[in-house]
């Protein structure tokens, strides 16, 4: 018999409230404590998804004993302060994408990690949703033939002040590590490892000098595989991705991080549509949750499905973009 995995939620903003609402979908896996630095909202947050226990801090909500697996889900550049918080007190941990703000950082995560015998993962879903691990495996296996280009996007428009987590550089806002991270992301799983990533990006700030509003990216892939990849705060992209091969063209609806299926059209042929032999569980935060349950109760330490060495690598490409653009944190 499956053991339940019992979480515990650190934050309580709109990506809690997500994970929080697929979590009480997720066979096997049980929401027993939240946690905010306001006890006002831990507790209007329990109240809302009937968590046993509301605590008004993250070290009271890291303490309890109930927990097994702490959900990091607080803005970016605080994510490495409280993944030590949890690792810590012995908790395993899932960290809000991206898992840092820099590589510096992001090793240093997975180094405590280790240090501390801890499960750890990434929070990218989109590596976990059935579909998307379906369109790798295909991919990789030749079934649509060799992949020549790939196209990915995902946009919206902020309208925000600059305070805002997304705006705001001390938060580690920007396009590329909230929204550009799909994009890249997508292009690995289908094409590889990229062999090189050029940026260009409209910045905020009365001269340029703050967060990337919009970023292009172009990559090129083994076997000379071109990929373009863009990320927007100012605009309404069409959140699709699409995979060009010798043999016709894969496309990825909106939207391609969370797709309930995909169309394959070969050439002279007909559209098939792809879906995948297990569900997506509610919007898809269930398939990782589901991911983070099995591995922990299986003793894993890293998931294969989100390897940490990808997340590593996925953020030394980051850092690099940045440098690119022109975007620095101050923890860099």
């Amino acid at each position: 018999m499956a053991r339940t995995t019992r979480w515990g939620i650190l934050a309580t903003g709109k990506i809690a409230h997500k994970l929080a609402a697929d979590l009480a979908l997720t066979p096997d896996n049980e929401l027993v404590a939240v946690g905010s630095r306001r006890s006002e909202s831990a507790q209007a947050f329990a109240q809302q998804y009937g968590v046993p226990a509301a605590y008004g801090s993250y070290e009271e909500l890291v303490a309890d004993p109930a927990v097994d697996v702490v959900y990091v889900a607080t803005p970016h550049a605080l994510h490495l302060e409280c993944a030590r918080l949890a690792f810590a007190a012995g908790k395993h941990v899932l960290c809000e994408k991206p898992l840092t703000l820099n590589i510096a950082e992001a090793a240093e995560m997975v180094r405590l990690a280790r240090e501390h015998d801890r499960f750890l993962m990434e929070a990218m879903w989109m590596a976990c949703n059935p579909v998307i691990r379906r369109l790798g495996d295909d991919m990789r296996a030749g079934r649509f033939g060799t992949p020549r280009q790939a196209h990915a996007e995902l946009g919206f428009r902020v309208d925000e002040s600059p305070e805002h987590r997304l705006l705001n550089p001390d938060l580690g806002g920007g396009a590329l590590l909230d929204m550009g991270i799909y994009p890249l992301t997508f292009a690995h799983l289908m094409l590889g490892p990229a062999e090189e990533l050029t940026a260009t990006a409209t910045l905020s700030g009365p001269s340029g000098s703050g967060v990337d509003l919009d970023v292009a990216i172009t990559g090129r892939y083994a076997g000379g595989a071109l990929a373009t990849m863009c990320a927007s705060l100012t605009s309404w992209s069409s959140r699709a991705a699409s995979v060009a091969t010798d043999e016709g063209r894969l496309e990825v609806p909106p939207e391609f991080h969370h797709p309930r299926y995909a169309v394959w059209t070969p050439v002279g042929g007909e559209p098939e549509r792809i879906e995948a032999g297990e569900p997506v569980i509610g919007e898809g935060y269930g398939n990782e949750i589901a991911e983070v349950g099995r591995c922990v109760q299986a003793g894993l330490r890293e998931s294969p499905l989100v390897p940490l060495d990808r997340t590593l690598l996925l953020m030394r490409q980051m850092d690099d973009l940045r440098r690119q653009v022109g975007v620095r944190y101050a923890s860099d």
